[in-house]
């Protein structure tokens, strides 16, 4: 066995930078979010190769003074904190002192910068933690880190990075979160010398996400602003249209700082529990408010998650403001006709494309762009482009991109109406309940039921199940125990592992409505069942209920078995292709207007869609 030694201050500064750097969007991380404490307004970031090597970022903050320079690349300097008991209020999104360290020690690094108040500047190089040079020189106000040659004196760690291109998406993917959490700071990212995002600064979030994820998204948005003691959210949440197959689009951060919480998550995602199909995720983009003296910061390098003094209380605060706005909306789906149309020839389909492009970059058009415009032969009738160097603005269906001299331009959107907004009152409301025509079943599934200038489509099956399911969560909530006598009795054979499920949760069986008896060995009996479900359950749907359980063992909860009662409803719902009467229709759509969602089933799919009188006419070609 080696001898014990203290490592040199070389291979020390190096394994701490391998707990804080791990790839360019760590450095990039740590130098923007320090230029945000800086107190920017504007902030550019350029790399090249991903940023393995090069990395320049410009902010126009208060800058260094010269004398603190070099203190700046020392370990756990910092101007964030003072003590330890500044970590319980600590509000900014640096504060380890170890980032310029960590850098300086695996890259070639350069520094400029001046304070507002200085007539001059300093340029200072370090490499390798090992101080370069530091001189005077002229500079605007704010710092610029440029950043050369990554992990260039630890090539093993160089090697375990990826491409160029994915590293660069991790970037983009960083400082796209980082222009939602601070909609007040203008954000710029160059990659390879093309402009991939540039946000105004203007504080208007909805103008960011429309930059970042686009039309489609920012046209189904809901808007959120509730406050509740120390807590406050406001941001905005996808309508249930918007859905992904990962977390990827659950955007929230807390005090300007992007975290991740299971508590939050948990919040959200049970709040659109009935809005959206099973393994789907929604889209948020969040911002909390909570007092310091209720967070405990995890002092982890990426300071990525937090924990909660009072997290059961903003749990509930989360899932109630979710789940409310949610309900405030009647999110009937509307079917775009217009979606089926036949494929545009490809020279207009460039053209939009070009065009789409230009809108994520809120700046003038310059001469270049429009010759490049011109070169690429892309006119349509209702664009002009002339060779003047005056921009013009450019004109496409509902987007309406404005250019003019400010450096802060942004597309200007024409809000299309949201859905069902255009009429007054909702289809599933005792209101409409008179006005409501129905014209008729196809399919022997869906019905057809006309109401003012729309059409709404009802998928009775779906419908149908979703009634059974609130019946039965109205009943536990209500504190019912409706339970219906069924002779014979349902007679049930159980292993061992079975048994032992069933005795643990039988008082939540009993709740539920079903009365159950043992009948001597292995067996037991089902006398009654919940009413909701009387001549619909049988032997196979109970079994499967104890078989989710056993899938469970440890962490079943009233909510499993509730789950289970779901796909229950989905088996006990009237099917497709059954002949349904105009009666019976029309008590369907009663029941459905009782509920608190009626809009989708258990299972998230929709009950009822809608397509409008206009877009009929344009498929006949009635209007143009």
């Amino acid at each position: 066995m080696s001898n014990i030694a203290v490592l040199d201050q070389k291979t020390i500064d190096k394994i701490a930078a391998g707990e804080v750097i791990e790839r360019p969007s760590s450095v990039v991380k740590e130098l923007v979010e320090n230029a945000i404490d800086a107190g920017s307004t504007a902030i550019t970031v350029e790399i090249k190769e991903g940023g393995i090597s090069f990395i320049r970022i410009t902010d126009n903050g208060c800058g260094i003074k010269k004398e603190e320079v070099p203190l700046a690349f020392l370990r756990h300097s910092t101007s964030k904190i003072q003590s330890v008991e500044d970590l319980m209020t600590v509000s900014s999104l640096g504060f380890r002192g170890e980032a310029l360290s960590s850098i300086a020690a695996v890259a070639q690094v350069e520094l400029i910068s001046k304070p507002a108040k200085e007539l001059l500047g300093v340029r200072y190089i370090i490499e390798g933690s090992q101080e370069k040079s530091m001189e005077e020189i002229g500079a605007p106000d704010g710092t610029t880190f440029l950043i050369r040659n990554l992990f260039y004196n630890t090539p093993a760690r160089q090697k375990f990075l990826k491409s160029p291109t994915t590293e660069g998406n991790y970037i983009s993917e960083l400082l796209q979160r980082l222009a939602l959490s601070h909609p007040n700071i203008s954000f710029k990212f160059i990659n390879n010398g093309q402009i991939k995002l540039h946000t105004s600064g203007n504080t208007n979030l909805k103008d960011i996400i429309y930059h970042i994820y686009g039309r489609e998204i920012s046209k189904e948005l809901l808007e959120i602003q509730e406050e509740l003691g120390d807590i406050k959210i406001e941001g905005f949440i996808g309508k249930p249209v918007i859905s992904r197959g990962n977390r990827n689009f659950e955007n929230y951060f807390i005090n300007g700082r992007y975290v991740k919480s299971n508590i939050i998550s948990k919040g959200i995602e049970q709040a659109y529990k009935n809005f959206m199909m099973q393994h789907k995720y929604p889209f948020t983009v969040l911002h909390f408010s909570i007092k310091g003296e209720l967070l405990d910061i995890n002092v982890h390098p990426t300071k990525m998650e937090l924990r909660f003094s009072n997290k059961e209380e903003i749990y509930q605060f989360i899932h109630d403001t979710v789940y409310n706005r949610l309900q405030k909306r009647e999110l009937i789906p509307e079917v775009e006709i217009s979606a089926n149309k036949k494929p545009e020839n490809k020279r207009i389909s460039k053209m939009k494309e070009f065009i789409q492009k230009q809108a994520a970059i809120p700046e003038p058009f310059e001469k270049k762009r429009l010759e490049t415009f011109k070169e690429n032969n892309l006119y349509q009738k209702n664009i002009s482009i002339s060779n003047t160097d005056t921009p013009v603005p450019v004109v496409k269906n509902n987007l309406i991109l404005e250019t003019n001299e400010s450096s802060k331009t942004t597309p200007v959107i024409e809000k299309e109406s949201e859905q069902l907004e255009l009429f007054d009152g909702k289809l599933l409301s005792k209101e409409a309940k008179a006005k409501h025509e129905i014209i008729g079943q196809v399919f022997d599934t869906y019905w057809i039921i006309q109401y003012q200038d729309k059409m709404f489509i009802m998928d009775q099956h779906a419908a149908h199940e979703k009634v059974l399911y609130e019946k039965t969560l109205a009943s536990l909530d209500s504190k019912e125990h409706a339970s219906q006598m069924i002779s014979p009795p349902i007679l049930i054979t159980l292993s061992m592992k079975e048994q032992e499920l069933l005795n643990k949760y039988l008082k939540i069986f009993e709740k539920i409505g079903f009365i159950i008896e043992s009948f001597g060995g292995n067996e037991f009996i089902i006398n009654g069942v919940p009413s909701n479900l009387f001549g619909l359950l049988g032997k196979d749907l109970f079994i499967e209920i104890i078989d989710g359980l056993a899938e469970n063992l440890g962490a079943a909860t009233e909510d499993v078995i509730l789950e289970k009662i779901a796909s229950m409803s989905c088996k006990a719902a009237v099917k497709g292709n059954h002949k349904y009467s105009n009666l019976e229709a029309q008590n369907l759509i009663e029941q459905l207007m009782e509920l608190e969602n009626p809009y989708h089933c258990p299972h998230g799919r929709p009950t009822i869609i809608s397509m409008s009188k206009y877009e009929l006419e344009k498929k006949f070609q009635r209007i143009l």
